[in-house]
């Protein structure tokens, strides 16, 4: 197998561990990445607020992939690319949303901002400490009229994300809805994806995605995989993707990524 040029790499449930920490033996393996001049770089749904905080305690550098491919930034946090949707069509999910009648709790991302119904909710507030930043509660039809708005994400009781996720996808067709997670749906501007984002940041830093690398543990994950030359699929992850991904590595608990880097020489 040949050496990466560079490595991408999913948050939750792939660089991080159930704990939500990365190990130390994963952190080892990105410092010799580093030393080696090979890029490392996040690409989750998260805002980029959720994934400074990896960034910092982890000594890492280059550009991040925030809300699943809508918003990338360069090491500096320049924006290289954006796609958000306008902020009236993600008031018309909330609104859905809310209207479906199931047990979720809704979340609206601009940018800078992390807007929730209300901040008591303790799914909400379980979401917090993951990523360590803070919502504020409001309502999207609040923001400036030009604002973009880069995820609706809807946390979902574990029995109503099926219900949930095929509700939007057909009121939705405008959208890209997909699933990061047994109770997560992120909905984002149709087009909007992993895989080109990937695609976007190696044409920009004039690396072939066949010479990239790529972990990656859920459904939102899919085209990241796709689009590189490299890819692991972590031990964690559903049965149904394990079926369509050759490499697995071990999950998240057991150094996955550091095993992988490994395998490939790095």
């Amino acid at each position: 197998m040949n050496t990466p040029k560079i490595v991408f790499s999913d948050v939750d449930g792939t660089l991080l561990s159930s704990g939500h920490r990365v190990t130390p033996k994963t952190r080892q393996a990105i410092g010799r990445l580093r030393q080696q001049d090979i890029p490392f770089v996040i690409v989750s749904a998260r805002s980029p607020a959720g994934i400074e905080p990896i960034v910092r305690e982890n000594g890492l550098c280059g550009p991040i992939v925030a809300f699943s491919g809508a918003l990338l930034l360069d090491e500096e946090r320049n924006v290289l690319f954006g796609s958000g949707m306008d902020r009236d069509t993600a008031a018309q999910v909330v609104r859905f949303a809310e209207g479906l009648g199931l047990d979720l709790s809704w979340c609206a991302y601009t940018a800078r901002d992390w807007l929730v119904k209300e901040k008591a909710d303790p799914r909400v507030i379980r979401e917090e400490n993951i990523v360590r930043a803070q919502s504020r509660a409001g309502r999207v039809e609040e923001l400036a009229p030009d604002e973009a708005v880069y995820k609706v994400m809807c946390i979902c009781a574990p029995e109503c994300t099926d219900a949930a996720e095929a509700a939007l996808r057909a009121a939705f067709p405008q959208c890209s809805v997909v699933r990061s997670s047994s109770i997560l749906i992120e909905v984002t501007r149709r087009g909007v994806n992993k895989g080109q984002a990937v695609r976007r940041l190696c044409e920009a830093l004039g690396v072939a995605p066949e010479d990239a690398a790529a972990f990656g543990d859920n459904f939102n994950d899919v085209q990241m995989l796709e689009a590189v030359g490299m890819p692991y699929l972590m031990g964690n992850a559903p049965e149904a993707l394990k079926e369509r991904f050759h490499n697995h590595a071990p999950d998240n608990d057991h150094d996955g990524i550091a095993w992988a880097l490994e395998e490939m020489g790095v």
